[in-house]
């Protein structure tokens, strides 16, 4: 089973950012929406996949269906060795999108089967390699109020919601966190864990010493590596 490794926050908060310190050689990702990735390079890094005879070429790949990704899963599992991460950006889209596309349908089972569809692709990380580590990036959203505020990964209906806490499902679930520098300037973070009890950011006890660490995701993913070695 891989690593399930969960980001949210706002947009403009930094979360795809992360992305480019990673090794692009070891990094497939998925997007759900198709846009630019907001880094220089991104285009010559991150190349859309294809099939070469019996073989890939390519880290990059674009869907909006489950089923798809869950076979980009397992194909980057069984023919890709060499990727260590897949990334699956603006994930809350998977739904958003679903809800869109089937807006005219009538009936409760659209609901249940959007709410699953999510679901199943979530699920599928568990029929990946061991070493691989698979990063689900999502806006978040606060099913509270202003004075009581109770923020979690985004969804699309109640479904989930009520049958399923899916942010119980991350073991390392980061949010992002914009801070102000000390020369004044804004500094895109990660916050490692919950302050009071009104989100469900999480990592492990004894994992990250620090409540706010750089938006790094190669240096996040080192640690998670040592955390797991006992170093």
């Amino acid at each position: 089973m891989a690593d399930l490794i969960g980001i949210g926050g706002h947009s403009g908060s930094g979360k795809t950012t992360s992305i480019k310190d990673l090794n692009p050689s070891e990094t497939f990702i998925v997007s759900i929406t198709g846009k630019s990735l907001p880094f220089k390079g991104f285009k010559k890094n991150y190349i859309k996949l294809k099939k070469e005879g019996d073989s890939y070429s390519g880290n990059f790949y674009v869907s909006r269906n489950s089923e798809d990704i869950a076979k980009i899963f397992k194909l980057v599992s069984a023919k890709m060795p060499e990727i260590k991460q897949i990334i699956v950006d603006d994930a809350n889209y998977l739904m958003s999108f679903e809800v869109m596309e089937r807006a005219e349908e009538k009936g409760w089972d659209k609901s249940t089967q959007i709410a699953k569809h999510y679901y199943d692709m979530l699920n599928s990380a568990v029929n990946v390699r061991d070493d691989l580590k698979i990063i689900i990036i999502s806006h978040i959203e606060n099913l509270g109020d202003a004075l009581n505020p109770q923020w979690k990964l985004k969804t699309a209906g109640k479904m989930l919601d009520q049958q399923l806490n899916v942010d119980g499902l991350f073991t390392y679930l980061f949010y992002t966190a914009i801070v102000t520098s000390e020369d004044g300037k804004p500094a895109y973070k990660f916050r490692t864990n919950t302050i009071d009890g009104t989100d469900t950011c999480k990592t492990p006890m004894g994992c990250f010493e620090d409540l706010y660490i750089d938006n790094n995701l190669q240096n996040v993913l080192d640690t998670i590596d040592k955390y797991n070695e006992g170093e």
